[in-house]
């Protein structure tokens, strides 16, 4: 069937905007990555804008890669992520669980309370106190224990949770099954999707999260990567890294190190996605579409 003109002339519009769109987002990246790769006296001489690396070296990588600073982020930002999530995974969804179920008691008051911590929340100077009166101040579970659970992903999962069908539940309880058993071997599989977008969304949160780190954090060797990384970007403490690069004009040697310390922190976060992408799409149309 052939497609009238005007439907024509809109899809060629609809994709040169977008085309350039994705290039206005991507090149600040692919821009990152020349930098991180070129050689500081040849990055000198470059003007405009950057399509390959100037004067290919991987100095800055080895440099950032050997630093301690960064090692040490790294070490911190893996144990914050892995607890976080595996924590945040559970509670998330034990009370995912229970909130769906209709039979529960004051369901809908509990809901409310939850949602209410969306909007609204105890401020910094309250939570900082209940953080050092509980002791948990300078420690890695302060970045942890305090957002055990959120409340955007307890809906995403509840909701996904609500559209199984009672029946599965209720066929499993009068094999007498109880509600751990229910939970971990007929809810969770059926539930990926959601659970993948769970993951995700926390793992990222966990893994660029600096402010709380900034605040409840006071020994610098428990620092996570991406506060590690502020440090270097704006308060320039990469002198122990610089001498290790080929002499070359301080700011663009900065600039190379500065860029490859985007690229270490940034990269296994992208490596993710796409072992999650197929349950992502999923689990974020949950509840777009009713019968």
């Amino acid at each position: 069937m052939k497609r009238p003109l005007g439907e024509n002339i809109f899809i060629t519009v609809n994709t040169i905007v977008l085309t350039l769109l994705c290039i206005l987002c991507l090149y600040p990246f692919f821009y990152a990555i020349c930098v991180s790769l070129s050689n500081p006296q040849e990055l000198a001489k470059v003007s405009g804008f950057m399509y390959k690396p100037a004067g290919f070296s991987l100095d800055a990588y080895k440099a950032v890669l050997t630093n301690r600073q960064i090692f040490t982020g790294y070490r911190n930002t893996l144990f914050i992520v892995f607890f976080g999530v595996l924590i945040e995974l559970v509670i998330t969804t034990m009370t995912a669980y229970v909130l769906s179920r209709k039979n529960v008691l004051w369901r809908n008051t509990l809901m409310m309370f939850i949602v209410l911590t969306m909007y609204f929340s105890g401020g910094l100077i309250p939570t900082y106190l209940i953080v050092r009166e509980y002791g948990l101040y300078d420690s890695l579970w302060s970045l942890i224990l305090p957002v055990a659970m959120n409340a955007y992903n307890m809906i995403i999962v509840r909701t996904y949770m609500a559209s199984i069908h009672d029946s599965l539940s209720e066929s499993a309880m009068i094999d007498g099954a109880g509600h751990f058993t229910i939970l971990w071997k007929i809810f969770v599989p059926l539930c990926k999707p959601s659970l993948a977008v769970l993951v995700l969304y926390s793992g990222v949160g966990h893994w660029n999260g600096w402010f709380r780190a900034f605040i409840y954090l006071s020994s610098s060797t428990k620092y996570p990567l991406q506060l590690v990384l502020r440090n270097l970007l704006i308060q320039g403490s990469t002198l122990d890294m610089m001498n290790s690069i080929a002499s070359g004009d301080h700011e663009f040697v900065l600039n190379t190190l500065k860029q490859a310390s985007v690229m270490v922190s940034t990269l296994p976060i992208l490596c993710i996605y796409p072992l999650l992408q197929k349950y992502f799409v999923g689990g974020i149309m949950i509840g777009s579409i009713k019968e």
